[in-house]
């Protein structure tokens, strides 16, 4: 497998967290999204939406990290990322389109590049912008989370599930955009057992092999 990506990319990092708890081996390749090399025709023959991450196995070149993640869990089902009964399933993507909907895309890249060069916000601006989304799906990520009786150490039950790999990069977003955590003390709980699990620690950003590069 080869795997497409930036090292900061929240797509991309929850791409990573799903295929190190799968426990599949893959090359990465990195996008630097800082110098806009998605955006040049070498990526872009690669990926026409010219987003990452990418996925390329079973000679295919697989785009967006929702359609990714559904082809691994198909794929190879064990470990699964989802829960046997249909109602828990339901659950756990709830909580992770929370993130995969209504929180990161409005805060992406290209969303916040527009903010800064067409109507000049300054990085205090962005700083805000990205607070107000994440704090309202936090907000209710926390709700849900302490509305569940059953809730183990994750997001779900006592074992890692899609809710955590779409929750863990948002959290790390979170942070890098200086929005003040402690009002969810279950999420960070949540994060924190997932700092434990070396398929997480594998898929941070600064262990990233391009998170050194200027």
């Amino acid at each position: 497998m080869k795997l497409y990506s930036f090292f900061r990319s929240g797509t991309s990092h929850r791409l990573r967290i799903a295929l190190n708890l799968k426990g599949l081996a893959y090359e990465q390749v990195a996008v630097d999204l800082r110098r806009e090399e998605h955006l040049g025709d070498t990526f872009k023959a690669i990926n026409p939406q010219q987003f990452v991450p990418v996925l390329e196995a079973d000679e295919r070149l697989m785009i967006q990290s929702p359609a990714i993640i559904e082809w691994l869990e198909e794929r190879y089902p064990t470990p699964p990322l989802l829960p046997g009964d249909a109602g828990d399933r339901a659950q756990v993507r709830a909580l992770a389109a929370i993130v995969g909907c209504d929180i990161h895309p409005i805060n992406n890249r290209r969303i916040l590049e527009a903010l800064r060069h067409r109507f000049g916000a300054d990085e205090a601006a962005v700083n805000d912008w990205c607070g107000t989304w994440i704090s309202a799906g936090f907000d209710a990520i926390e709700a849900l989370l302490s509305k569940d009786p059953q809730r183990g150490d994750f997001c779900f039950g006592s074992s890692p599930t899609l809710a955590d790999v779409y929750l863990v990069p948002q959290v790390e977003s979170a942070r890098r955009f200086k929005v003040d955590l402690s009002r969810w003390p279950l999420l960070q709980a949540v994060d924190a057992a997932c700092a434990q699990l070396e398929a997480f620690r594998k898929a941070a950003p600064s262990a990233q092999p391009d998170a050194g590069c200027a």
